[in-house]
C-alpha cells in the first residue's frame, strides 16, 4: 500500500485543499501538524527542501505542495504513483 504523508497547518487554505483532494481520491494519509512544533517544521524542511505547507510525500518521496499535487492528478501521472 502506498504511503502518503503531509505535512500541514491548522489553517492553511492550500493544506485543506490538499486533504480535500486526498479524501475525494479515497486515499488514506498521515497527516503531520507543524503549529507550533518547530522541530517537526525543521524535520519537514530538511526532507522536502522547502518551508511552506502543505508538503506532501508519496513513499517518502516529496512531490511538492498542493499546487504539484493538483498537477499530477490533473496530469493523469498522480494515479500512476499511487500504483507502484
Amino acid at each position: 500500500m502506498t504511503e502518503v504523508v503531509i505535512y500541514t497547518t491548522k489553517w492553511c487554505p492550500y493544506c485543506i485543499r490538499a486533504k480535500a483532494l486526498l479524501e475525494k481520491l479515497s486515499l488514506s494519509y498521515q497527516e503531520i501538524a507543524v503549529d507550533g512544533q518547530p522541530a517537526l517544521r525543521e524535520k519537514m524542511m530538511e526532507l522536502s527542501g522547502r518551508h511552506t505547507v502543505p508538503q506532501i510525500f508519496i513513499d517518502g518521496t516529496s512531490i511538492g505542495g498542493c499546487d504539484d499535487l493538483v498537477a499530477l492528478h490533473n496530469g493523469g501521472k498522480l494515479a500512476a504513483m499511487l500504483s507502484r
